[in-house]
């Protein structure tokens, strides 16, 4: 791939203003973060491209350098052998330049309000709540007096044409009814939902759209954000990350997709089904176009196999029907304006909503970790679909981030453990997923990351 020699940029908006201590902070960064924030500037200014595999990434830009050069007013970035298709003409595009600078906010300086005394606090559930606010603040998603019509939208990035289109003209028939969108920033069910939506809202001469993209530094590389994105925010991980979608969210739409999908899945239902959140209204409907109802057919059978019949109360599935999709999330957010008056919640961070700190807390994605998850049917439902969630997101972790690609190369798959019942239904789920290319691109190629290991639980 072509690459530019070396560029200066300077910050348009975030960051643009800064204090000399501030300045200090960007300079004292600690190597391993300064490192996470130059795998996350590559993979911002890698947009566009679809290679889901981060070492890949990594390894083509292997040369890649990016400095931060301080000035009186603020600071300034040196980027060298950067990918070409992040300029024209010698430029930087703008929209790449204010994502760099996003990327710079989110990771060095939240990096530093978690390690300084009186910043971020991530020991307990309150501050962790507390501290996906902030980070939402600061990067100015969080907005009071704004009408509730944050649309979250999940799917896989391995999908189909025709999967793409139709995530696309929901998103557009979303943007008709002037509704914004919010994904996980990368490409396909990720971009498909935000470029209809942006159409949509030209139609409508709707010129503030809103197409927010939440990721964390471990995908960002395999879903590097989609140029459609116009603002943008990176999580120090999962867990966070998962949050702020749901606090942030008036309704959610899921599209077809991988473990990844799955795993975003099991949060949101297992939240929803906690006795602490009967009363929230959070809307979840799963749309497919009609050739690929397997998805939801399988989906659905998985979930009531391993959760019970209980968990089809929680989401909506409708084939095929953009219009139908669309109808359903503006007439939803009804519900939610009442939901939200009538206990005088906040429109734009969902508070009431109980996150019980076992979701909160960071899994690290190690084979000691996978092979300890207790996926046990006599756990209560609430335990179970935490580990449930946890599988899913180690089997991501071995697919498309770079360290779960490291740990499979060097120690090989991840054995999961568990009732003879559940695994069969994760196998048989995983084994659609791989059929239909779901897992990762150029899927032709996989090779599974994870081994599933039976265990009748009578005997465990």
């Amino acid at each position: 791939m072509d690459k530019v020699k070396e560029c200066v940029v300077r910050p348009s908006t975030s960051l643009n203003l800064l204090s000399h201590k501030e300045i200090m902070t960007a300079l004292e960064t600690d190597e391993e973060v300064f490192q996470t924030f130059r795998n996350c500037a590559l993979a911002v200014l890698n947009t566009g491209n679809e290679q889901d595999d981060a070492t890949e990434i990594l390894r083509e830009f292997e040369d890649f350098r990016i400095e931060i050069i301080p000035e009186s007013r603020g600071i300034k970035l040196r980027i060298q052998n950067a990918p070409a298709t992040a300029f024209v003409d010698g430029k930087l595009i703008k929209g790449i330049q204010e994502h760099l600078f996003s990327a710079l906010r989110d990771i060095v300086y939240t990096q530093d309000k978690i390690d300084r005394v009186g910043g971020f606090d991530i020991t307990s559930g309150v501050g962790i709540t507390d501290a996906v606010f902030r980070i939402l603040r600061n990067a100015g998603v969080v907005q009071p007096n704004h009408p509730p019509k944050l649309i979250v939208c999940w799917g896989g990035h391995a999908i189909s044409r025709e999967e793409y289109d139709h995530s696309k003209r929901v998103g557009y028939e979303l943007g008709l009814r002037g509704l914004d969108i919010a994904t996980g920033c990368g490409i396909g069910a990720m971009k498909g939902p935000m470029k209809g939506a942006m159409i949509g809202h030209a139609k409508q001469k709707i010129t503030r759209g809103r197409y927010v993209g939440i990721t964390e530094p471990g995908i960002i590389a395999s879903e590097s954000p989609n140029p459609t994105v116009n603002e943008l925010v990176i999580f120090p991980d999962i867990e966070k990350r998962l949050e702020a979608f749901v606090r942030l969210a008036h309704c959610i739409v899921v599209f077809p997709g991988g473990a990844g999908t799955a795993e975003e899945i099991l949060y949101l239902l297992g939240l929803l089904m906690m006795k602490d959140n009967r009363e929230i209204t959070l809307p979840v409907i799963f749309s497919a176009s009609e050739t690929s109802d397997e998805y939801f057919v399988a989906l659905d059978r998985f979930l009531r196999n391993t959760l019970g019949e209980e968990v089809a109360r929680y989401y909506e599935i409708v084939i095929g029907d953009p219009v139908r999709v669309a109808q359903l999330c503006l007439r939803n957010l009804n519900r939610v304006v009442a939901q939200r008056r009538r206990t005088n919640e906040s429109y734009a961070f969902n508070w009431k909503l109980h996150v019980p700190e076992d979701m909160q807390w960071p899994f690290i994605s190690t084979h000691e970790n996978m092979a300890a998850l207790r996926l046990d049917p006599q756990l209560p439902v609430d335990k179970l679909i935490v580990q449930l969630r946890r599988a899913f997101s180690g089997i991501v972790a071995g697919n498309v981030k770079a360290y779960g690609i490291q740990q499979i190369a060097r120690y090989g798959p991840f054995q999961i453990n568990g009732d003879a019942q559940i695994t069969a239904e994760m196998d048989r789920l995983l084994r659609s997923f791989v059929a239909k290319g779901r897992m990762k691109l150029n899927s032709d190629k996989y090779n599974p990351c994870y081994e599933l290991l039976g265990v009748n639980s009578h005997d465990a």
